[in-house]
């Protein structure tokens, strides 16, 4: 991924022609992710902003932030895996799944889960989760059931039946287990919650679970390695170098196939209008259905589009060219665009 420096502004504040971008932070605990974008939204002063992927208020890390025109690019990310580092606590399962509910059921652990003896019973658990499995959402969550949000029922002491999702656990290992305290990492799909794993996991053991703390350490291309945290955002916009943290949008979507569009072509491909092939002056090979990068011959991401058929595939009978692409979004206007 292309680092932030990579990255140009002219102007101190973000304006209506600026595409955007996205910020790699390094959410606090006691901050929810909301709380983040209201920040952020502060700092840059500029409306639009968002984030991929919600954080619950104590967990900490990688929190990756959209703003400006790059808000538009969320659903490309949004089936981004995610990794974690976790720590559960056998023996008791609590109401939220986490440290910040109510006891519900404790269990007696057995003296050797508690040391490093017990740690190949622990980690046999642990790879018996690898692969996809069905997982209950908790009852503490932001689905909707009949467009009522699971946790405003929970809060009402109310407990719903919640259809089970199938999700993806990539790997898991042990870091350590000592006196219950079990840490893990773990790279999971995308809607996998860490704290019903620990439940399942818990329940596994025969002795319940709850998660004790998390932190996310990476979100698709965004690592922890390179999240700064809000004081540090604050201090680059105090010094008004906070475009030095921003990942350009074109970078973050280099996985892309990219099209580059000469000059006279691009004012079209803007209004949404069809081109040929050979008004492209480089194409990288792509299948349909494929998102696709549009960029000017200065190499600015202008607009992404959605392929309509192979770049392999040519002319169609009696040498009509048949469509190849559809434009979902306009994000430039090959000026001064993202890089």
């Amino acid at each position: 991924m292309m680092r932030g420096a990579d990255f140009q502004c002219r102007e101190e504040k973000a304006s209506a022609s600026f595409v955007g971008g996205f910020l790699n932070i390094d959410k606090p605990a006691a901050w929810t992710s909301h709380d983040v974008v209201a920040k952020v939204r502060g700092l840059l002063r500029v409306k639009r902003v968002g984030h991929l992927g919600t954080l619950d208020p104590d967990a900490t890390g990688v929190l990756p932030i959209c703003f400006g025109k790059s808000t538009k690019l969320v659903p490309l990310l949004a089936d981004a895996d995610k990794t974690y580092d976790a720590v559960l606590r056998l023996g008791q399962e609590t109401d939220t799944e986490d440290a910040g509910g109510k006891v519900i059921r404790s269990c007696v652990v057995p003296e050797i889960l508690k040391t490093e003896a017990g740690a190949a019973e622990i980690l046999d658990v642990l790879s018996s989760f690898v692969g996809r499995y069905l997982q209950q959402p908790p009852m503490y969550s932001a689905i909707k059931i009949k467009g009522v949000p699971l946790y405003k029922v929970a809060r009402s002491g109310k407990v719903l039946e919640r259809p089970a999702r199938e999700v993806a656990i990539r790997f898991i290992y042990l870091r350590a287990c000592r006196d219950g305290d079990v840490a893990f990492r773990v790279h999971c799909s995308k809607g996998t919650y860490i704290r019903t794993l620990c439940v399942d996991i818990g329940r596994k053991l025969g002795v319940g679970a709850h998660l004790l703390s998390l932190r996310r350490i990476r979100v698709g291309d965004f690592d922890i390695a390179d999240a700064i945290d809000l004081d540090l955002l604050s201090e680059y916009c105090r010094r008004r170098t906070w475009e030095k943290a921003v990942y350009p949008a074109n970078a973050v979507l280099s996985a892309l196939p990219a099209l580059r569009v000469k000059n006279d072509e691009c004012r079209r491909v803007l209004n949404g209008v069809q081109i040929g092939l050979s008004d492209l002056d480089r194409i990288d090979p792509f299948k349909k259905g494929d998102a696709l990068r549009f960029l000017d011959m200065q190499g600015h991401l202008i607009a992404i589009g959605y392929a309509l058929r192979d770049s392999q595939l040519r002319a169609g009978a009696g040498g009509a060219l048949d469509p190849f692409f559809k434009i979902k979004t306009v994000l430039g206007n090959g000026e001064s665009g993202d890089r």
